[in-house]
């Protein structure tokens, strides 16, 4: 994606391409502060050359994967996509709010372009059947694929950063949302990008807010263990609180969460039954 002569050669291929959904993008908040030039590089580059070649192939619908994290300390919760943004708190989160802003301009230079810009809060879970889940390499940045590895004895506890914020246990809040909601939000975002609308903008997420700790104990009830965690300092990047007003998202697009949060901690139990060492090698 950050090669724009292959980005190009895909649109050549495949010419009937009518939609992109643009996910490709560094994603760890932790691991931006280390190299911010890097995601700043690649995750512009990834989403600029693909606006260059959908232009250059007469492609018009764009759906965005943006964060959440562009937000950064807003002083009021639920967020609305119109709050004010005030400063993203890590470089991941810049270089999302600087991918919007290069696909708002080339709205406003296009008028065929249609683009949907999708606010994801904190996609968690597997698909219920236990086939597609999370498998990550190395040293996971997720707050359930951690707890999972725990679960899994691949980890010797959980790693909470904070006990101190101003939240009901201390710990940070977030919206957590079932990643089969995420990905109906997606095809809710296209089917209002045929009606031809411009730029919208929307969040993903549920509009309930749980703490770290929360989260670790609808584990432990669904996988019926106790899951060793121990506190460290505070991380950076990290907000207290942050949880999704999805109002807009519901009247637009018709779209609201269906899955609750036993049903995301369950659905990777059941990943991880099926897939005791993930995917196949």
């Amino acid at each position: 994606m950050a090669n724009q002569e292959e980005v190009d050669r895909i649109f050549d291929e495949h010419p009937e391409i009518s939609t992109v959904i643009q996910f490709a993008a560094f994603k760890s908040v932790e691991e931006s502060f280390i190299n911010p030039l890097s995601y700043s590089r690649n995750n512009m580059a990834c989403t600029v050359n693909m606006l260059i070649a959908m232009q250059a192939h007469d492609c018009n619908n764009l759906v965005f994967s943006s964060s959440a994290a562009v937000y950064g300390n807003c002083a009021t919760m639920p967020v609305s996509e119109d709050a004010h943004i005030d400063g993203q708190t890590s470089p991941y989160a810049a270089s999302k709010y600087f991918c919007e802003r290069i696909i708002m301009d080339c709205c406003a230079a296009n008028p065929k372009l249609n683009a949907a810009i999708l606010r994801y809060f904190n996609p968690i879970g597997a698909h219920p059947s236990g086939l597609i889940g999370e498998d990550p390499k190395g040293s996971p940045n997720n707050l359930l694929s951690n707890i999972a590895n725990v679960a899994a004895g691949k980890q010797e506890m959980l790693h909470i950063y904070g006990n101190d914020y101003k939240t009901s246990d201390g710990t940070c809040v977030r919206d957590f949302i079932h990643v089969v909601d995420l990905a109906r939000g997606h095809l809710a975002a296209i089917d209002k990008l045929n009606q031809s609308p411009g730029l919208v903008t929307y969040n993903l997420g549920t509009g309930r807010g749980y703490t770290v700790l929360e989260i670790l104990k609808a584990f432990e009830g669904t996988c019926g263990k106790y899951l060793p965690y121990s506190i460290e300092p505070r991380r950076p990047g990290d907000v207290a609180a942050s949880w999704a007003n999805p109002v807009k998202a519901m009247a637009e697009l018709g779209w609201q969460a269906q899955y609750g949060i036993d049903d995301m901690c369950r659905d990777v139990c059941n990943w991880l039954r099926k897939n005791p060492e993930g995917y196949p090698k």
